[in-house]
């Protein structure tokens, strides 16, 4: 991103907090028609691209002022929109495919899409773009390819309509999620970090975890979960947290690589941890036609062993390594903390508004009103009108990489549904899996992670799901257990190498391998990769069996978490031979097994280990930390 100064600088900040504005208001008075919405968040963001996102990126010397050029393309990006609202009780009133497109919407529909490419792979990169552009060609000569790949081909008009005109293309339910909810969203994160409530997080998680084992790397897992659900951008929240906490992790003994590994699977994970989840849960809300909270509520206990997994690995490698915590003089103060503890009011607001109905977006706007009262109570936080506005810029700006990602996806999602590439796949995998479904799980698994790589969440998300989910449905598996399963392995993308981009920028920051650090993560973050199978096959792990059933699925998990993470570590009150770490891995994937008695046993068998393992340790396990 450029690093604007003097007017253009002020410009920009000017535009930007515009934008933040009229998404803000809408949010609280009621958004406009959705197609009117959409086009109006996309006439915003597009210009934007074109002014900060450089044609190539030199992260050594960055732009200090926007070429001629580029101004050139930001004007041209907002004409298609502009002509789009000034027009748009003609574009409502359109037949789909029996009003003819005029010469003048055939070429703003072919220029937006083609300026909409190059300003996705400015900002979210080519693979993307490229992607979006063979599906956009797809449409033009699918009557031309071979085989299984022979579609339909229409004509540069048609092409044009669906994808400016309507709301199946770039204008569909994607690009309609960042018009609303993940805006406001982003502007409720920058008010949490101007009134002081995301440092509150942060040293919260510092003072109840710090003087533990392995402090630093519990500071990671706990505030790098805290800030992902917000930020929505793996990549991003490993630059913002684990400056801190990657440093604090090797400065007490743990390997380069290892801290490296803590803070990108942590900070990847926070996409999965309710009640914001990123983006992507929004999106999934919206497909389904289902209220956010349902998702919020399914994706809990997932979320909460995926954590527990991790926190236990980097305990137990602590005790393995002896190491020890931070000081006392070292971390923030509980007393303080105690004073503080208002700070928490935003996030408990919004999960209880979530949780009796509320709308996403009204739950969110109530949370900047209270983030901003909260700032009120501490000087140096205190939110006057120049903090308001830097809120809502630093908020707004953030939406650059969604809203791109969002619209591109449109083009795939257009591409699927007019041609029937669509049905193409989902028979093409029913055919490789021989009808078996859990063959058709690991072919989805591993399509969502290759499509993932390279890419933000949101992205990896729309793409894997666009097909996966339809093949998932086909093969009999539940419609929002198909969309987590696509959506955590877009999410174990990001530390699944070769290319893992959450590991890569941790390990940059580390200086430790990228590929060993993408390995260990995978290790640290297994749970990931195990628990989206268990969920698929039993509901009952995403809480939507009866009270008793929900209840034994949880507990039995939690003991299997336990098992998981001392058989992958290879500690428990003692090493752990070849033998022992196998027997608690397989009693561990027994403890989520589908059916009761298995995972009762399983759980129960990790009980009994437990015991023999603490008896044969010659001694009681290591005594906590004082605190």
């Amino acid at each position: 991103m450029r690093k604007l100064t003097g007017w253009q600088y002020w410009f920009i900040y000017a535009y930007v907090v515009i934008m933040g504005s009229f998404h803000l208001y809408t949010a609280l008075q009621g958004t406009l028609e959705a197609y009117l919405q959409r086009m109006t968040h996309l006439t915003f963001v597009l210009p934007l691209v074109f002014l900060l996102m450089p044609f190539r990126k030199d992260p050594d010397s960055p732009e200090t002022s926007i070429p001629l050029q580029d101004w050139g393309l930001a004007v041209l990006a907002a004409v298609p929109g502009l002509y789009a609202i000034a027009n748009y009780d003609a574009i409502a009133s359109r037949i789909v495919h029996f009003d003819p497109v005029s010469t003048v919407q055939l070429v703003l529909g072919l220029m937006l899409v083609i300026l909409l490419l190059e300003a996705t792979r400015r900002s979210v990169g080519w693979p993307l773009a490229l992607i979006a552009t063979i599906f956009g060609a797809y449409m033009l000569v699918g009557d031309q390819m071979p085989g299984l790949l022979r579609g339909i081909g229409f004509s540069w008009h048609e092409i044009a309509e669906v994808l400016y005109l309507t709301d199946e293309g770039v204008f569909g339910i994607p690009l309609g999620v960042s018009a609303t909810f993940v805006m406001i969203f982003l502007i409720m994160g920058g008010f949490l970090d101007k009134s002081g409530v995301g440092e509150f997080f942060l040293e919260m998680a510092q003072a109840l975890t710090g003087r533990t084992r392995g402090g630093p790397a519990k500071i990671a897992v706990a505030s790098s979960g805290l800030f992902g659900m917000l930020s929505g951008s793996a990549v991003a929240n490993v630059y913002s947290t684990g400056a801190l906490t990657i440093p604090m992790m090797k400065r007490i003994g743990y390997e380069s690589h290892f801290a490296a590994s803590v803070e990108a699977v942590a900070s990847s994970g926070g996409q999965i941890m309710p009640p914001i989840m990123g983006a992507s849960a929004f999106i999934i809300a919206s497909f389904i036609g289902i209220p956010y909270r349902e998702v919020m509520i399914a994706a809990f206990v997932p979320a909460a062993l995926f954590y527990l997994a991790v926190g236990l690995m980097v305990h137990l490698r602590a005790v393995k390594l002896g190491l020890r915590g931070l000081t006392k003089e070292e971390l923030p103060s509980k007393l303080r903390m105690l004073k503080h503890v208002y700070m928490l009011a935003p996030v408990v607001i919004l999960v209880y508004m979530l949780l009796v109905g509320y709308t996403p977006m009204r739950a969110a706007v109530f949370a900047i009103g209270i983030s901003w009262a909260c700032s009120l109570f501490s000087r140096e936080n205190r939110m006057g009108i120049k903090a308001i506005l830097d809120a809502i810029y630093q908020g707004s700006i953030n939406i650059i990489v969604v809203a791109m990602a969002c619209a591109a996806a449109g083009i795939i999602i257009g591409s699927i549904n007019l041609t029937g590439f669509g049905f193409k796949f989902v028979s093409a995998v029913i055919a490789l899996s021989q009808g078996i479904p859990f063959v058709g799980l690991a072919l989805i698994m591993v399509i969502a992670i290759i499509l993932g790589m390279g890419l933000p969440t949101t992205g990896a998300y729309l793409l894997a799901s666009a097909m996966g989910v339809p093949a998932l449905i086909e093969l009999g598996f539940p419609m929002l257990g198909s969309h987590l399963f696509v959506f955590y392995f877009a999410i174990v993308s990001a530390i699944t190498p070769p290319v893992a981009l959450a590991a890569y920028a941790a390990s940059s920051i580390s200086g430790s391998d990228p590929n060993k650090t993408g390995f260990t993560a995978m290790r640290l973050g297994v749970v990931a990769y195990i628990i989206p199978f268990a969920f698929i096959y039993d509901q009952t792990l995403l809480l939507h069996g009866g009270y008793l059933a929900n209840s034994l699925a949880a507990l039995c998990a939690i003991v299997g978490a336990t098992g998981l993470a001392a058989g992958m570590e290879g500690y428990s009150f003692r090493r752990l031979k070849s033998w022992e770490r196998a027997v608690l891995l397989a009693f561990s994937v027994a403890s989520i097994w589908p059916l009761a008695t298995v995972k009762i046993g399983g759980a129960l068998a990790i009980g009994a280990a437990y015991l023999f393992l603490r008896t044969t340790a010659g001694g009681p396990p290591e005594a906590p930390q004082p605190s």
